[in-house]
């Protein structure tokens, strides 16, 4: 009967079966049905005969505020960071067993106890789900990812326009016509008898002249308008992206870093001749 061990332990036990290159879930964001946010991937639990994946060990504390369970590995969609599980509801959840991390799992055991889970009368009948065998192998679906370009427009100040004024002082010559008096004596002969005594008299006449007081007013001699005008220009953006291209050798074989052929369940040849030489 095999038995399913942590993946992080297999380096110190089962070197021979994954080498040093692997894929490892851990950290990644779990989600359930309609995308609802479970939590987090804890671990896998792989076999210890073959090293294949067959449970992701996931934090369903989205769900439950502290709760570990084993979710089989065939249920998962993996993109990119995320995990998603299409399929899994929070009754089934509810419904595991927690995962104990001193206990020793068995591969059959457990296939056993997800079969009573999945169907057990405390998740609702709409949601009770048959556990076919493929659930339990890895995903077998790999999404290629690829960067794309996704250009924003920013307002930013370009520059700043400020019309004041000032004062300028200038000489101004106007001419006015101004009038003034002077005295017009004319003098003329008489002889008429008169009562009046010979004195010393004084005739004071006022003569007025014209001054000029000069005043100022202020007029509006011109209007200044500041208004704007948008220009159009292109800038091109260099930037560097990335995507991911599948590893196939001349044949449309899927391979391995190393070159080596990958069949359908993920073993490589080197897999099965290091698996008979045990």
């Amino acid at each position: 009967m095999s038995q399913l061990i942590r993946l992080k332990d297999i380096q110190a036990t089962h070197h021979d079966l994954i080498g040093d290159d692997y894929y490892d879930p851990t950290g990644k964001t779990a989600y359930g049905v309609n995308e609802d946010k479970v939590g987090k991937i804890e671990g896998t639990l792989v076999e210890d005969t073959t090293g294949r994946i067959r449970y992701l060990i996931v934090d369903a504390g989205g769900w439950f505020s502290s709760k570990e369970v084993l979710v089989p590995a065939g249920l998962a969609r993996i993109v990119g960071d995320d995990v998603f599980f299409d399929s899994l509801t929070k009754a089934q959840v509810e419904a595991m067993e927690v995962y104990d991390h001193d206990y020793q799992y068995s591969y059959k055991d457990q296939h056993q106890k997800d079969r009573q889970a999945f169907v057990a009368d405390s998740v609702p009948a709409a949601e009770r789900m048959e556990i076919a065998d493929h659930a339990y192998e890895a995903p077998n679906t790999l999404e290629l990812l690829e960067e794309r370009l996704t250009v924003n427009k920013d307002r930013i100040v370009a520059g700043l326009v400020k019309v004041g004024k000032h004062v300028v002082t200038e000489e101004r010559n106007v001419d006015v016509e101004l009038e003034e008096e002077h005295a017009n004596i004319q003098r003329t002969n008489v002889d008429r008898p008169t009562d009046r005594r010979i004195g010393d008299e004084t005739v004071e006449v006022e003569l007025q002249a014209e001054r000029a007081r000069v005043g100022k007013d202020t007029y509006v001699s011109e209007e200044v308008n500041v208004g704007k005008t948008t220009d159009h220009h292109t800038e091109t953006i260099v930037e560097t992206i990335q995507r991911e291209e599948l590893d196939v050798d001349r044949d449309g074989n899927v391979v391995d870093r190393e070159g080596n052929v990958i069949d359908r369940d993920g073993i490589t040849a080197e897999d099965v001749r290091r698996a008979r030489s045990v």
